[in-house]
C-alpha cells in the first residue's frame, strides 16, 4: 500500500462550504450525526485497501477537506454495499455521501490521475445519457484509451475471444426516444 503524504492544512486551506454541500443532497443530511466510532470502517469489506478509512472520510468531508476527499481513492473503492449504513449506530447514510462525493469528483474532475474507476463512470454515464443504453466494447475501449493505451493492446486477445464467441457486440444500439431521456436526466440533475 502506498503512503499517505502527510501535509499540515491551515484553516485558510479548507473548505467549510463543502460540508454544507453534502448536508443539503439526499442521505447528506445525516452527516453531522456520525460520532466517530469507526464500525463504518470495522464493516467495510474494502477498507485495507483504501488510502483513508470511510471513518475518516466523514471526519474530512465534515471539516471541510474537499481536496483530499475527491482526490482521494477511498470514494471509488466504496462498493456500495451499505455494510457501513446497516452498522452506523448513528444511522449515517455513508454510502449515499459517498456516492454524492463520487459525483461532486466527476463534475469537478478531481479524482486520482490515472484511476480507472472515475474514467469508466463518466463513460458509462456519457454513454447511457447519448443512446440509452451501454455497448461495453465501446465504454472498455473509451476509458483505458484514456488511461492506459498500453494496458488497452494488451486486452486485444482476449477482447478478440469474446467477440468470437459474441460475448462483446461492436455495434452501437440506441433507444428510439434518446429526446426524453436527455430531458428526463437533466431534470433529476437540476436542470444542468
Amino acid at each position: 500500500m502506498e503512503a499517505i503524504q502527510r501535509t499540515v492544512k491551515y484553516e485558510a486551506d479548507l473548505s467549510p462550504q463543502f460540508s454544507e454541500e453534502i448536508r443539503h443532497l439526499p442521505g447528506g443530511e445525516t452527516l453531522w450525526h456520525c460520532i466517530q466510532c469507526g464500525l463504518c470502517s470495522a464493516s467495510c469489506p474494502l477498507s485495507i485497501y483504501m488510502d483513508y478509512t470511510p471513518r475518516r472520510i466523514m471526519a474530512m468531508t465534515r471539516e471541510g477537506f474537499k481536496e483530499e476527499v475527491l482526490q482521494s481513492k477511498t470514494i471509488w473503492l466504496c462498493a456500495s454495499c451499505y455494510a457501513c449504513t446497516v452498522f452506523c449506530p448513528q444511522q449515517v447514510e455513508i454510502t449515499h455521501i459517498m456516492y454524492h462525493l463520487k459525483q461532486m469528483a466527476i463534475r469537478e474532475k478531481r479524482y486520482p490521475r490515472n484511476f480507472p474507476i472515475p474514467v469508466l463512470a463518466r463513460e458509462f454515464s456519457t454513454w447511457v445519457r447519448n443512446h440509452g443504453r451501454v455497448s461495453e466494447f465501446w465504454v472498455v475501449f473509451r476509458t483505458w484509451r484514456k488511461i492506459a493505451i498500453g494496458r488497452l493492446l494488451r486486452m486485444i486477445p482476449q477482447g478478440l475471444k469474446l467477440m468470437r464467441l459474441r460475448r462483446l457486440p461492436i455495434s452501437v444500439h440506441s433507444i428510439r426516444q434518446r429526446r426524453q431521456l436527455k430531458k428526463l436526466l437533466a431534470q433529476m440533475n437540476g436542470g444542468a
